[in-house]
């Protein structure tokens, strides 16, 4: 089957594919969108956290079917060109970007999270990051990087 939809704001297709397919797996192998990470295909590590009609889903639980006609914004296009969102960018500066792997859904998360709440409480940051999980740095940098985030905003 064909697959359209919106990708970062650019209308996109894909053809050949399965209607249950992965959406991380149509993301990642058929539009080149390598951002999003496949760890544990099963919901629990949020590596694959994408935005799907502005929610947060982890991608490897959607079936490309059910994204027909609909909008996904990776962690990809919360960057506009080369300037990194400010998320993006708190990770950089705060040494949050470890090995890298769950960097993607903690950004996309912590991007919702400050979406909806301008200066969230250390209780409000873990709870929104609680189904993203890491093995490098001990959370405390990634805390350290949603606080910065929050004294700048996002977009």
């Amino acid at each position: 089957m064909r697959v359209n939809v919106t990708v970062n704001g650019e209308t996109r297709q894909a053809d050949d594919v399965w209607e249950g397919e992965s959406l991380l797996y149509v993301l990642r192998e058929r539009m080149g969108l390598p951002g999003s990470k496949n760890a544990c295909e099963q919901g629990e590590c949020g590596s694959c956290t994408v935005y799907l009609d502005d929610v947060p889903v982890c991608s490897c639980l959607v079936a490309a079917g059910q994204v027909e006609g609909r909008q996904v914004r990776t962690v990809e296009g919360l960057a506009d060109g080369d300037t990194l969102d400010p998320v993006q960018q708190s990770f950089v500066e705060t040494g949050a970007v470890q090995c890298g792997f769950c960097t993607p859904g903690l950004v996309v998360a912590a991007h919702d999270l400050l979406n909806r709440v301008a200066a969230p409480s250390d209780e409000e940051i873990r709870e929104a990051l609680a189904g993203n999980l890491c093995r490098c740095t001990g959370y405390e940098k990634i805390l350290d990087a949603v606080r910065l985030a929050a004294t700048r905003g996002v977009s």
